[in-house]
């Protein structure tokens, strides 16, 4: 048996290709299909299976593109009534590659049709070696139950049954691996720890240990930040099947007086994909920043209208297209062009152009103290706020914004900060383009503000939307 497995930033999803002697399946794939393809070439072998866990919701599954690409057969679980070609599984079924054995349990909880997949290698003993948890149980943590409006305690109860009814009757050697990691929205106390086993977890996830069922079905419907838009959207078109994305060009260059031309048609989007430096020095009037580098695909799936035409601000053409597969991870699929030559070739066209400006973390504190009119917004998650924050500050998550912008007085400054300067430049391009004009965004964010010893440290803000603490976890 052989399990290679493949880890995507910003979304902290984990797919795995499982190899036997000759075939292999790929378990819970991504959208880009490349990297399994050239897994499984290295491996020498055959991809004759997909193995879903479950509709994913975070992002848009490459199931689609890898069946047309080699053959192979997608397997789901009957329960999510998938309305493409596959092979619908229910508890007891069993698939086999080579001599390893896949047997199928049925463990609802995040989703209704959740399944893992329990494998045995038959080459070397009938005890089951590994089980491919999806986001059933994570390492530190489970699923979280909440996606689906009205139901969130009896997927939380179901939950409760799938784990200890099911996964942890599992041998304590068997290994786990799960499909998502720290950073995730699809939990809330992971591990960075990429895979572990069913005995460790037992002794030391946090939520494995609250043996009683309500406090475990509280755990998780209280305080569980809300998901980003795209989630219910992405499941959707992951039961539909998804567009192939090989038939999707990647967009051209457009000049930019054609790029301003074409900016102002409706339905259309500017998205500015460079650092939040560079953002705040000069870009495009009424552009959307996301940072190419920050959890890019999540919140463009948060922010991004689906119906929207997106024409991209990058660094180079290589920076554009790494945005568009990025954007086709959460269904974003509507890329149409990039700026020609960027924000230089911008500004030799005589274009206008807005800032941001950036304020340093003394340059902040200089203006609490001195008692500077305006609004100091804090744009972390609420977990990030409550473990640490500066008095004074209002918060309002990122997201948010794009309503409670309301609660804001247009014609007073507007500071922003987050945890280093990424999601608080998105913050400031969401109310730019809602009339606000003196608005400011902190570089370094909490970290800098407290590297230059005006707070103490976030503990939180390391991973942003990763593992909250003890207490908000929920105590044993």
């Amino acid at each position: 048996m052989r399990i290679h497995h493949h880890f995507v930033q910003g979304i902290a999803h984990s797919s795995y290709v499982l190899g036997g002697r000759k075939e292999c399946a790929v378990i819970d794939p991504e959208r880009d299909i490349r990297p399994y393809l050239r897994a499984a070439e290295e491996l020498g072998l055959k991809i004759t299976r997909v193995l879903q866990t479950h509709l994913h919701a975070d992002f848009v599954s490459g199931h689609i593109d890898l069946a047309r690409a080699t053959g192979a057969v997608i397997v789901a679980p009957r329960k999510a009534r998938c309305r493409f070609e596959h092979l619908g599984v229910k508890e007891g079924d069993e698939i086999r590659i080579d001599d390893l054995t896949i047997g199928v349990i049925e463990t609802p909880g995040h989703t209704p049709e959740h399944v893992c997949y329990v494998v045995t290698d038959g080459s070397r003993s009938r005890d089951p070696v590994a089980v491919f948890s999806g986001d059933t149980l994570f390492i530190g943590d489970v699923g979280r139950p909440d996606l689906f409006p009205g139901r969130a305690r009896s997927l939380a109860a179901s939950l409760y049954d799938s784990l200890h009814g099911k996964l942890l009757r599992l041998p304590p050697f068997v290994e786990v691996y799960p499909a998502h990691g720290a950073g995730s929205l699809c939990g809330r106390a992971m591990s960075a720890k990429r895979s572990g086993t069913i005995g460790y977890e037992k002794r030391n996830n946090r939520a494995l240990r609250i043996r009683d069922r309500e406090r475990f079905i509280r755990s998780l419907t209280e305080g569980m930040p809300l998901p980003p838009d795209h989630f219910s959207r992405c499941s959707d078109e992951n039961a539909k099947g998804p567009a192939p994305t090989g038939r999707m060009p990647l967009p051209p260059p457009l000049p930019p007086v054609l790029f301003r031309e074409m900016a102002g048609k409706r339905g259309r989007i500017v998205l500015d994909v460079r650092s939040f430096e560079a953002f705040g020095a000069q870009h495009v009037p009424g552009a959307l920043h996301i940072d190419l580098a920050g959890n890019f695909p999540t919140f463009a799936g948060w922010v991004i209208p689906p119906d929207r035409r997106i024409l991209l601000v990058a660094d180079d053409r290589r920076r554009a297209e790494e945005a568009t597969i990025l954007l086709r991870k959460v269904g974003l699929d509507r890329a149409e062009a990039y700026l020609e030559g960027g924000m230089r070739a911008w500004g030799s066209a005589g274009l206008p152009a807005e800032h941001v400006p950036l304020l340093s973390a003394e340059e902040l504190h200089s203006r609490i103290t001195g008692g500077e009119p305006g609004a100091l917004i804090d744009v972390r998650a609420e977990s990030e706020y409550e473990a640490q924050n500066i008095r004074g500050s209002i918060h309002i998550p990122v997201a948010d914004l794009r309503s409670r912008y309301r609660e804001l007085d247009p014609d007073l400054p507007v500071v922003l900060l987050c945890s280093s300067g990424v999601r608080s430049s998105l913050g400031a391009s969401l109310l730019k383009r809602h009339g606000f004009r003196r608005v400011f965004n902190v570089a370094g964010g909490t970290a800098g503000y407290a590297a230059a010893g005006y707070a103490p440290e976030c503990p939180l803000c390391l991973v942003p939307h990763g593992p909250r603490t003890a207490a908000l976890a929920g105590k044993p």
